[in-house]
């Protein structure tokens, strides 16, 4: 605890950092996660073929081939080159992630009454007006718990960015842990700060889905 106290000021960097690492990663997943839905509900054969294939391939690869060719064979082909680790990070956890937010957002999509769509295209919306206006804000009221897990679970796995050489909590814990002899506090701690995002991830979970259920 002394050596954490000491240096408390990487401690708060790292946590930063994650902070950082999680909010970024966590927008553009759902960004890429809901154009990714939006394509395989769609009525255009190919933008569903795509997304349909972008979807099984990520999930049923492990995220750490993902970091190791965001991180190591990217720049060996001539790609982020000259790219900061955090963006790296954020790039492999939000591509990693957003095929996740997609089939939450899908079963979400799938939730809403067909009606709906078919009232709004009746009054001659476009596909795009209606899964923005119509669709998709029913869908996301409905999918808030199982998107949040899917966040939670994100903030977790930006831990795997230690192994490539981002400082955030893992990877300062694990420098704390090489130099001293007690790590059962330093684990403890930092276990503490991952709780606390995760538990802030929960509580806006909640609120949002208070707010949805007044406000039918």
């Amino acid at each position: 605890m002394d050596d954490l106290l000491d240096q408390y000021d990487l401690v708060l960097q790292a946590f930063w950092l994650t902070i950082q690492l999680s909010v970024l990663s966590g927008l553009c997943s759902l960004v890429l996660g809901t154009l990714l839905a939006a394509m395989r509900v769609g009525p255009v054969s190919v933008l569903r073929g795509v997304g349909t294939t972008y979807v099984t391939l990520v999930r049923n690869t492990p995220l750490l081939i993902i970091f190791v060719f965001i991180f190591v064979a990217a720049p060996n082909l001539g790609w982020f080159t000259d790219t900061a680790f955090l963006t790296l990070g954020v790039v492999t956890v939000s591509l990693y992630t957003s095929a996740f937010v997609c089939e939450a957002v899908r079963s979400g999509v799938n939730a809403v009454p067909l009606g709906q769509a078919e009232a709004a295209r009746a009054i001659g919306l476009t596909f795009a007006q209606t899964m923005g206006s119509v669709v998709l804000p029913q869908a996301f009221r409905a999918v808030v718990p199982p998107l949040a897990s899917v966040l939670i679970a994100m903030t977790k796995n930006t831990s795997i960015a230690a192994v490539f050489g981002l400082m955030e909590l893992t990877g300062r814990m694990r420098y704390f842990s090489n130099n001293s002899a007690d790590d059962t506090v330093i684990f403890l701690v930092f276990a503490a700060l991952y709780i606390v995002l995760v538990e802030l991830i929960s509580a806006g979970a909640i609120v949002l889905e208070r707010r949805w259920r007044a406000a039918r």
